[in-house]
């Protein structure tokens, strides 16, 4: 059955050996100016035998951090920064894309310079608890509802941040519309609450995500973006009263537009980034949604080796992304084909810190060339 992961894929302009994707991962470890951190060419390099690399998060200006230790993608030492991690993966013979998000409600006046609240679609407070600069918690305030004239710079924030991954090496962007951050608030009613034309009808609320899309591919081919997004997802107190009909809106949206991957997280994971245990009563996105995107469809969340492969067998998606088993197994594409066992996940040691539980994982013994992983 694994068989089903090593087949070659196209997603766009890449041309992928296999099919197991590593998504984006919070790491914590860049520098206090968004710098990504000395160890991070190292880390990504390491895992360059993936299909494709989506990088951790990254801020897309000054004002779009919301935790600790979060690279950013708007000045020239982090552009230098993560041009070593892309020359790194490219002499290993990887891909990568970079994941570019705004927090949104789901940061802290702490994180920007002015002291200026975080912003939203709508002033409504998420809940839980904030993690600041300094990794210390907080509650979450109150946020700024964007005016029309903010929204318009936002876009024009995604838009630089594509640019300036290109600068720096990048194969492509993968636009965060998913896990409760900005793009996500907009799309659900329980946090968007406007009357304007980004708020009350399914259109309105999806406008600022198309914006954005079309802002991006207006200096990228369609054929280098990708989209993030989490349909029943409940990250970051998000709801929605109309999931279903909602995000077959949004998806066709999308499919429409030609872009080069959708990548779809499963709601009984939504979560797992707070705890291991994954919910499985949940609803299933790649069955829910495969019907309305007309390209490669990338899904993600609490899957095993055996249950992504019978995704990719069944033609519920086109690739699967794991996620803690890269973080724990730098070679887990050839742990994969030979059926090897894997190294446990410390989640412990998975948030900021240095190189313990991020470059110490241990690889196999011995050599697998990358043709091997698509012959």
């Amino acid at each position: 059955m694994i068989e089903a992961l090593f087949q070659p894929i196209v997603l766009g302009a890449l041309r992928l050996p296999h099919r197991i994707i590593m998504p984006a991962l919070t790491r914590m470890r860049a520098d206090a100016w968004g710098v990504p951190g000395p160890l991070a060419s190292k880390y990504y390099a390491q895992r360059a035998t993936a299909a494709l690399i989506i990088t951790e998060a990254t801020a897309i200006s000054a004002l779009a951090h919301g935790y600790p230790a979060m690279p950013g993608i708007y000045s020239p030492a982090q552009i230098a920064a993560w041009r070593s991690v892309t020359d790194a993966v490219h002499e290993n013979g990887g891909r990568i894309a970079l994941q570019i998000v705004h927090h949104g409600r789901w940061s802290h006046s702490s994180y920007n310079v002015d002291g200026s609240l975080p912003v939203a679609p709508s002033a409504i407070q998420a809940p839980g608890m904030a993690f600041g600069p300094s990794f210390n918690q907080m509650p979450y305030e109150v946020p700024h509802a964007l005016t029309i004239t903010e929204i318009g710079s936002i876009v024009e924030d995604f838009r630089r941040a594509a640019r300036l991954a290109m600068n720096a090496g990048f194969d492509a962007v993968e636009i965060q519309g998913a896990n409760g951050f900005l793009l996500d608030q907009f799309l659900q009613d329980g946090t968007n609450q406007r009357v304007d034309v980004y708020g009350g009808s399914i259109s309105g609320r999806m406008r600022f995500l198309l914006e954005v899309v079309d802002g991006i591919v207006r200096d990228l081919d369609t054929d280098r973006v990708g989209v993030r997004l989490s349909p029943h997802g409940s990250l970051g107190g998000l709801t929605d009263s109309d999931t279903e009909t909602h995000f077959r809106q949004i998806i066709h949206a999308l499919s429409r537009r030609g872009i080069a991957w959708l990548h779809l997280v499963e709601p009984r994971a939504s979560a797992i980034g707070l705890g291991d245990d994954a919910s499985m009563d949940r609803a299933n996105n790649a069955a829910l949604f495969r019907d309305e995107f007309n390209g490669p469809l990338i899904t993600a969340g609490g899957y095993t080796v055996e249950s992504g492969a019978d995704a990719v067998q069944t033609q519920a998606a086109d690739a699967v992304a794991f996620g803690r088993m890269f973080i724990a197994n730098p070679d887990l594409v050839r742990r994969i084909r030979e059926g090897a066992s894997l190294n446990v996940f410390r989640r412990e040691k998975a948030y900021g810190g240095g190189a313990e539980g991020y470059t110490d994982y241990p690889s196999m013994t011995g050599e697998l060339s990358l043709n091997a992983l698509s012959s």
